[in-house]
């Protein structure tokens, strides 16, 4: 597996993976399907920003899950902080790919000098929640039942990485 810079002709397969986090998980808090036009604006908006898209690919060139991060809040003072997400191809699931894109991203924010990585999380996806335990991330919270899809009430973890950077600029 590779993990590289996502480019345009990946959009198809980052809007097909995002479609079906929109349509059958609460990963997403979102109800709306989105095209590859609305994924090419968000991939230049990033690209804009200096963000990262990341995509892990199979050997054969198959998009297996991507994962980027922006900022966390829209104010000065949050600049060093970024919010990311992650998400990998329901076949491959399960495999460790969301595992190495993190890694991959939590590489890209030290280059960048960011110093927190925020993950928002669905307090009932426990892989998540492990995962990113895992990779070095801590619990700093639960909100009850600040988001709704399929019909319910979600609640939502708040965990954060602190980067090894200087001080602040």
């Amino acid at each position: 597996m590779l993990i590289r810079a996502a480019t345009h002709s990946d959009l198809p397969v980052i809007c097909e993976i995002y479609n079906d986090a929109v349509a059958n998980t609460t990963a997403i808090w979102n109800e709306t399907l989105v095209d590859v036009a609305n994924r090419a604006t968000w991939l230049k908006a990033r690209a804009d920003a200096g963000y990262p898209v990341l995509v892990a690919v199979s050997e054969e060139g198959d998009v297996l899950g991507y994962a980027s991060f922006g900022d966390w809040r829209a104010f000065d003072g949050y600049r060093h902080t970024v919010e990311h997400s992650v998400y990998v191809h329901r076949d491959r699931r399960g495999g460790g790919i969301g595992r190495e894109l993190m890694i991959a991203l939590i590489a890209e924010a030290e280059r960048l000098g960011k110093h927190v990585m925020i993950a928002g999380i669905e307090s009932e996806n426990a892989a998540s929640i492990r995962l990113h335990a895992q990779l070095g991330f801590v619990d700093t919270g639960r909100m009850r039942e600040v988001g709704t899809k399929f019909g319910r009430w979600l609640d939502l973890t708040f965990m954060q990485l602190v980067l090894p950077t200087g001080s602040p600029r």
